[in-house]
């Protein structure tokens, strides 16, 4: 995918190099954008013109496996002695009815970001609760009224759901064979609350954040224009690529639980995955195998800020950490979380159920209660429908 790693034309170049010194095969690596990529995959998919391999996000890997168009890799994974050295969330995302299809390639994770030198002249110290964020950002509107606090960014559900679990609730739970979405809780509805309530009642953010993306975000914090904001682990990066003058002024912190703790945040990330109408299943190994494990996966999640998917290399990156890295590792470790495991999320965020129900409160067209309300049944709707 575009834009995960600004080094990826040189990467994927040596790597080429050497697979085809290791196979003699010549390896042809195409990049696509990630909102273009699922529905490309579906098309490619349906009409039989899929890759060997593909990255494959972890909420897609399920949905795409379901279909039949991915081959099963445990024979694989097995005899490279691969079993129980794979990180564990990676390895539930991409599994399905106890069969891997999805090897773990990088895993991701949201925490906060930060301009450590706004912070420090204004006298803020990091928060540890919902709280004290809330105190931060009412610092740093009278200490720095010409940029955002903190953004809520309506089109971008995985800002929200920290604030979901941080407060108890749930995305969707199984019960039997039936899924259920637990947005409309009463602890849910108090996360998505406070989270709303930065902006509508504490005015953190702005009224055209209501149709930001992650990217724009992004983009906003790196014009200088953000004092902190929930982004990904490999963020700082392209922060500090698209803007160098940052470079010593950023700095990160695991989201703060309500009370105490660590708010949840989605452990996301991709796989790779090889599909079943390739006729070179053995040489998409070796080069799956190639990208997922030793060397060239350790420098792909240093280039890109993401952490390995395999065990030993993910315990050496915490280990050899540097402070904006550490915080995001902690928030991994201790809180890392996953979306429901179903083929059918993918149709939930195709459908955009929780950015619609982000945005319908932003907008003051719906009250929390009836947003969330109308979000769960419309996710508990498509999770279970045959």
């Amino acid at each position: 995918m575009q834009g995960t790693n600004t080094e990826s034309d040189e990467f994927f170049e040596r790597v080429g190099d050497e697979f085809t010194k290791e196979t003699g095969a010549k390896l042809n690596v195409e990049m696509v954008q990630w909102a273009d990529a699922h529905d490309r995959f579906v098309t490619a998919i349906a009409g039989g013109t899929t890759p060997d391999i593909a990255e494959t996000g972890t909420t897609w890997t399920a949905e795409f496996a379901e279909s039949g168009a991915l081959a099963p890799l445990d024979d694989y994974v097995t005899e490279a002695g691969l079993d129980g050295k794979l990180v564990e969330g990676l390895v539930e995302a991409g599994t399905l009815d106890d069969t891997l299809y999805g090897m773990p390639w990088y895993a991701g994770v949201r925490s906060v970001i930060y301009r450590t030198d706004i912070f420090e002249a204004a006298g803020i110290a990091v928060p540890t609760t919902w709280a004290e964020f809330q105190a931060a950002i009412e610092t740093l509107k009278t200490s720095n009224p010409d940029i955002i606090p903190f953004p809520v960014a309506g089109d971008a559900e995985q800002l929200t759901y920290p604030w979901v679990w941080g407060a108890g609730g749930e995305v969707a739970t199984k019960k039997g064979d039936t899924w259920t979405s637990g947005l409309d809780s009463a602890k849910s509805q108090a996360g998505i609350k406070f989270y709303t309530d930065l902006a509508l009642q504490h005015g953190s953010s702005t009224s055209g954040a209501t149709t930001w993306k992650e990217t724009d975000v992004l983009d906003n914090f790196a014009q200088g224009k953000v004092g902190m904001a929930v982004m990904g682990s490999w963020t700082p990066a392209t922060i500090l690529d698209k803007n160098p003058e940052l470079e010593g002024k950023i700095g990160s912190f695991p989201i703060p639980g309500q009370t105490s703790g660590i708010s949840p945040s989605m452990l996301g990330g991709s796989h790779l995955s090889m599909f079943e109408s390739s006729k070179n299943k053995d040489l998409a190994w070796t080069f799956m195998s190639m990208m997922t494990t030793g060397d060239f996966a350790t420098e792909w999640a240093s280039q890109s800020g993401y952490f390995p998917g395999e065990t030993t290399a993910l315990d050496a990156t915490v280990a050899n950490a540097d402070e904006i890295t550490q915080a995001f590792a902690t928030q991994m470790v201790d809180g890392g979380a996953s979306l429901p495991v179903t083929p059918k999320f993918g149709a939930v965020q195709a459908k955009k159920t929780t950015n619609t129900m982000i945005q319908s409160i932003l907008s003051g067209e719906k009250t929390v209660e009836q947003a969330s309300a109308d979000a769960a049944a419309e996710m508990t709707d498509i999770l279970n429908k045959k």
